[in-house]
């Protein structure tokens, strides 16, 4: 499906070459203390004792495989992983079930996204951005030399979209970057698709300039002829256009381009077999985003999924249109369904291992479903499902440092509470084991999105919050969240911003009347618009937290809407509001943490890459000087080889043993 349907986190971050040369454990230890290293500036943090280091070093080294792509004719397959000693995550060839990874990239910045030349697979394209600057370069991979060639333009953003069918031609989209623009920033920005052939990059064509930077590609033709576009205007609004690749015109199909067309998500898929339909996803029929397949000629729609009241996240269809495979996000849990390709009929459901399917895709060839699952168990491991007689092979083992029974994780319990207008909120417990006695302490891990979901899976680090520390963790969905209709996902839009937080009071209400909490010890946390959330909690409910941790947060809007990377500016102005307007700038700055951080009186610790091109870095520094104006005890720590998160282990693992530190200050003494 196309890009938006993916998820937006951040991309990964490069490394400094000094941490490079230098293993973590090494780094800057004086007198039994762990120093940051070189690309880390710490402020408040007190140094971190060796000895906790070697403590919670088992919970730091979780590794899980990721389905990336199929090999075009063979029974082997592209995967991300993060290998033994390694900092970050990079791309594998798998040749057979169960076989050692072949590593393909060698990077000292993070690799997830990658595919398969369609033809023969001689070589594959990735994408790579520098430092967490999300500035996506395209790269040719010749898999017999490992030789690597850079083929687009750094003064772009570029997104690896599709082939064609017939030949070894990629579609491309891409966006101007500001430090390209005069003064720094752009007024509009338009999306540029191309086609590439990835063996002589220098003779790319240009099929169209589309304005916005919300325009992605479902997929080609089997014939070639046209591509189907997905045009993201908001989380409650896209569009479905069709591009012809001869003359390069697009026409808008859905909503129908007339007089009071329905306002909805409409999402591009894959054509099917005989060029006479397209898979779409959309809300236009009620509250959840259904499978549904458009027929071209008769501008007619035949839904799917109409039975199931849960939203499709994602879809794939066999190379012979026989089999659709969907991707249901029911309550959180991502389940696999299958459909007949010609009835449109759901199959029997396959037995699956335990947690949520994160991945699925046909083979272009072999009748065989790849997907990756993964739940409180462990992390992300990859299967396979036959789909001539439903045999389910494993293809990759995932691996927990020794002295940790992953099998003892605690599975996530749904719960759920009424908010101050009657709405029912819902969000995802863990509890600590039962040799923890008493009320246990809470830590509130708020998503980010805003129109993100916590959902069930692995809990990778916060394992050792709830296993060894004793500490609950509650992910609450507040309003404003996806998965539960599109009316739930506007109830925080525009002047409605902190109904959200609002939701957490009430949260802390629920927590007060459950016996195994302690509604007296509760700290609350998240990243990016959870980052937000953290600080606008701070300064409603200080008096009902013992702290709070804000990770690459936004702690002005209006200042956020001016200063992110323009492709995003638009998007996020419909989420949030329009700071250009007198009357929402106003409402903007009465409601942004910045402006209320006087009443921010509970410990905070902020967290922030120096080069995140989502909430930059300013936002995090701003809120970090008014909020020690306080007197008020900040721990700030900041990476100048990240973006929007910590991708990099060793800086992860620093983020970790301090966070550690600020529980034991704040939430546990």
């Amino acid at each position: 499906m196309t890009k938006p349907l993916r998820s937006l986190l951040g991309q990964p971050l490069l490394a400094g070459l000094l941490s490079l040369l230098l293993p973590l454990a090494t780094q800057a230890q004086e007198a039994g203390m762990l120093k940051p290293n070189a690309n880390l500036v710490a402020q408040g943090i007190p140094d971190i004792p060796a000895q906790l280091v070697e403590q919670v070093g088992r919970y730091t080294d979780f590794r899980g495989h990721s389905f990336v792509d199929w090999h075009p004719q063979k029974r082997e397959m592209l995967i991300s992983h993060r290998k033994a000693g390694a900092n970050t995550v990079q791309l594998y060839l798998l040749r057979s079930p169960m076989a050692e990874p072949e590593q393909l990239t060698d990077s000292a910045d993070t690799v997830r996204q990658g595919s398969f030349e369609p033809i023969s697979g001689k070589y594959v394209v990735f994408e790579r951005s520098s430092g967490g600057n999300e500035a996506n370069q395209l790269y040719r991979l010749d898999l017999a030399t490992k030789e690597v060639t850079l083929l687009t333009d750094p003064a772009e953003r570029h997104d690896l979209q599709a082939w064609l069918h017939k030949s070894s031609r990629l579609l491309t989209t891409s966006v101007p970057l500001d430090k390209t623009a005069q003064g720094g920033s752009r007024a509009s920005v338009d999306t540029i698709i191309r086609l590439m052939d990835p063996l002589e990059p220098k003779a790319v064509r240009t099929l169209a300039t589309l304005p916005g930077g919300g325009w992605g590609v479902g997929a080609a033709s089997r014939d070639d002829k046209q591509v189907a576009l997905t045009r993201y205007l908001s989380a409650n609004e896209s569009e479905v256009w069709l591009l012809d690749l001869a003359s390069g015109k697009t026409r808008q199909v859905l909503p129908a381009p007339a007089a009071g067309a329905i306002k909805a998500s409409h999402f591009a898929g894959g054509f099917t077999t005989d060029n006479k339909g397209l898979y779409v996803v959309s809300d236009r029929a009620g509250e959840f985003r259904e499978l549904m397949r458009y027929d071209l000629a008769k501008g007619s729609l035949q839904r799917l999924t109409r039975h199931i009241p849960w939203d499709v996240d994602n879809a794939s269809l066999s190379h012979d249109g026989r089999l659709v495979a969907a991707q249901l996000n029911v309550d959180g849990r991502n389940e696999l369904r299958l459909f007949d390709g010609k009835t449109l009929k759901e199959l029997p459901a396959p037995a699956l291992p335990e947690g949520s399917v994160s991945s699925a895709l046909f083979h272009p060839r072999a009748k065989e479903l790849a997907l990756a699952t993964n739940g409180s168990k462990g992390p992300s491991q990859i299967y396979t499902l036959s789909t001539a007689g439903g045999k389910l092979e494993q293809w990759t083992q995932a691996y927990a440092p020794p002295g940790v029974d992953m099998s003892s994780f605690p599975p996530q319990q749904i719960v759920r509470w009424k908010s101050f207008d009657g709405q029912t909120i819902s969000g995802l417990l863990s509890t600590p084991p039962a040799r923890f006695t008493g009320k246990r302490p809470v830590m509130v891990l708020i998503h980010g999105g805003p129109e993100g979901q916590a959902t069930v899976g692995f809990l990778n680090r916060y394992n050792y919050y709830v296993n060894e520390l004793g500490i609950a963790l509650l992910q609450p969905n507040v309003r404003g969240s996806s998965g539960y209709g599109k009316t739930f996902l506007s109830l925080d839009d525009g002047y409605k911003r902190e109904d959200s937080v609002k939701d957490i009071g009430a949260l802390f209400d629920w927590i007060a009347t459950q016996p195994n909490l302690d509604a007296s010890r509760v700290l609350v946390t998240g990243g990016s618009y959870g980052g937000y959330m953290s600080l606008a909690v701070s300064t409603h409910y200080a008096d009902r937290i013992a702290g709070a941790i804000d990770v690459v947060g936004i702690s002005n809007f209006v200042s956020f809407l001016q200063n992110t990377e323009s492709y995003r500016r638009d998007l996020r102005r419909v989420e949030y509001g329009d700071e250009r307007d007198p009357t929402m700038r106003a409402f903007l700055q009465k409601i942004s943490p910045l402006n209320n951080a006087g009443k921010i009186t509970k410990p905070l610790f902020v967290v922030q890459g120096k080069n995140d091109p989502r909430v930059p870095f300013t936002e995090a520094e701003q809120i970090v000087a008014k909020a020690r104006e306080n007197k008020t005890p900040v721990w700030y720590l900041r990476a100048e080889n990240e973006g929007h998160g910590f991708a990099r282990k060793e800086n992860a693992d620093f983020q970790f043993y301090a966070t550690i530190l600020f529980l034991q200050q704040t939430l546990l003494k």
